[in-house]
């Protein structure tokens, strides 16, 4: 029996943590407990030493010194200030009146009003009971399927995993060792192409079943002129002008200055082009120019400040101005400055956001801890070179370890949460993956998008439940479950996408920090004999020191 453990330890302790996952003990207390019981067993059968355990202290240390972490809690505070703020009531009110006139144009304005909470927030919660508690009554009153209010619902909140800044990205790059920015730029396009498709399933609906998705009628429409136009030729209008002002001034700052990169060129001509429309808008206002219709006006006061957020935190970051903590600490910042201008700041909405950063923050940071002491242990005992093997063996290569690694990551998702997925799971994945020659930039998004599943499996989505917590009492349970079902597909189908086309998620080229210095010694081919006489003036053997990095 003795030997069998020994051999065994690995899948044996792996087995274990599962059994205690789902007993329902606390999972930062069962990676602990169990890391350390199979710490002293270890021990006791000779396979560990006790000098392993003192390793503890200090990596402990390590993660409560992680600057990166730092991010967490700022953004999360961020997305509480604005959600309390009145930001996500003011933009579903617009953006509804702005799509109502068409079949589905409640439903397009939650799923664009979720997308940009996700970039501003980056917290499920937040966005799901914002949208639930101010458009399922709204969508419900106008006669829209339950089943599929509730499904744009909770698929848009769930948008916050992806988009930046996403809190499972910040988390997902620490745990394999990358760039927080590198990540957010990688995951920034499938988040949109995952936002156009929850819209075209929207569109489909509309075609196929619009009794599911009426539009506005015209007595609910109250953003129209006194002469009862809608008003939106003038906010294309204000649009088309501000992408051309943002286009000439991309054109002639990339003249001018060649040697800086596109996506800062675009993130300068974007605020250029934001700022211009929003002091258009000011002066019409103020200076009673008569400009732009009440809908423009309307549209440009409402989005145009979440926007600002988003260039504050994320253009800092994707131009390396900022690091992800300092672009989340200016994120915190301008969400109180909004609260203030909308009037909404007070201290017992600080008190709330400040009680659930910190209860969000120790939760992560106990976790951490927790999945510490059983990557420890669990590496003492070879459980990685097991785990390696388990998973480099597949057949199929480097696809057949991505499909199978993203089934269990899915099934998985049915019971743990994904900051439990992303300790747990993603440091024993994460090296194997590096092995097979997958970029893990690129690995990490595709990770963080089939996590994203985790919030809308039936029974145990968490934006499911949220959105529970706050709909009316006619929407059955039943109905939020099957309405989540499309949206999960669609989210498999964006994993699948992925896996089949690579270049979706844009990962970028970089050196190879790890210099390997080759020494090359150009000498005489023959020691014996005695170099002829003409090349007694050539020049000694030189030492040439190269490495790949220079070769680069």
């Amino acid at each position: 029996m003795e030997a069998f453990i020994i051999a065994n330890i690995a899948p044996i302790m792996f087995g274990a943590l599962v059994v205690f996952l789902l007993s329902g003990f606390p999972v930062a207390f069962s990676l602990a407990a169990n890391g350390l019981f199979f710490g002293l067993v270890g021990i006791e059968l000779g396979l560990l030493k006790p000098e392993l355990l003192q390793a503890l202290p200090n990596r402990i240390y390590g993660i409560m010194a992680n600057d990166t972490l730092l991010a967490i809690p700022f953004f999360t505070f961020m997305g509480l200030i604005l959600e309390r703020s009145g930001m996500a009531e003011d933009l579903l009110d617009t953006i509804g009146q702005l799509f109502g006139p068409i079949r589905g144009g409640v439903a397009y304005a939650v799923i664009f009003v979720g997308a940009l909470l996700a970039a501003t927030t980056g917290v499920v919660a937040a966005s799901v009971i914002s949208m639930g508690l101010i458009s399922l009554p709204v969508m419900l009153r106008y006669g829209y399927d339950r089943k599929l209010a509730s499904g744009v619902i909770a698929a848009s909140g769930t948008l916050a995993q992806i988009i930046p800044p996403s809190l499972v990205l910040i988390v997902m790059a620490d745990q394999l060792g990358r760039s927080v920015g590198d990540m957010y730029k990688a995951a920034f396009a499938p988040g949109l192409l995952l936002t156009a498709m929850y819209a075209g399933y929207v569109l489909a609906v509309s075609i196929f079943r619009p009794a599911y998705v009426p539009a506005l009628p015209p007595e609910a429409r109250n953003l129209r002129e006194p002469n009862g136009k809608s008003g939106v030729v003038s906010l294309l209008v204000l649009a088309a002008g501000s992408v051309a002002a943002a286009y000439v001034f991309a054109h002639f700052y990339a003249a001018s200055h060649p040697a800086t990169a596109a996506d800062e060129v675009g993130i300068f001509a974007g605020a250029v082009g934001i700022l211009g429309a929003y002091g258009l808008a000011l002066a019409n206002r103020y200076l009673k120019l008569g400009l732009l219709s009440r809908m423009a006006e309307k549209v440009v006061f409402v989005l145009i400040p979440p926007l600002a957020l988003i260039f504050l935190v994320l253009g800092t970051i994707f131009i390396g101005l900022a690091t992800p903590t300092e672009g989340g600490g200016m994120g915190a910042m301008g969400a109180i400055i909004l609260a203030i201008a909308n009037r909404r700041l007070s201290w017992s909405l600080l008190v709330q956001a400040m009680n659930s950063t910190t209860r969000l923050s120790c939760f992560v940071i106990f976790i951490l801890i927790g999945s510490t002491v059983f990557a420890l242990v669990f590496r003492g005992v070879n459980g990685d070179l097991w785990v390696e093997h388990l998973l480099s063996s597949l057949p199929g290569g480097t696809t057949g370890f991505l499909i199978v690694v993203n089934i269990m990551f899915f099934l998985l998702a049915f019971f743990l949460d994904f900051f439990e997925l992303a300790f747990i799971l993603v440091p024993l994945v994460g090296p194997v993956a590096d092995k097979l020659g997958i970029d893990l930039i690129w690995f990490g998004v595709l990770l963080g998008v089939n996590m994203q599943t985790s919030f809308m499996h039936p029974p145990f989505g968490f934006a499911l439940f949220y959105l529970r917590s706050v709909a009316p009492k006619e929407v059955k349970t039943s109905e939020i479950y099957w309405g989540a079902i499309p949206f999960v597909c669609i989210q498999v189908l964006m994993v699948a996408l992925i896996i089949a086309f690579p270049n979706l998620v844009s990962v970028e080229k970089k050196t190879d920090m790890k210099e390997q210095i080759e020494l090359k010694i150009d000498a005489p081919p023959d020691y014996g004999t005695p170099p002829p006489e003409e090349k007694k003036d050539e020049e000694a053997p030189q030492l040439n020191f190269s490495s790949d990095v220079d070769k680069k």
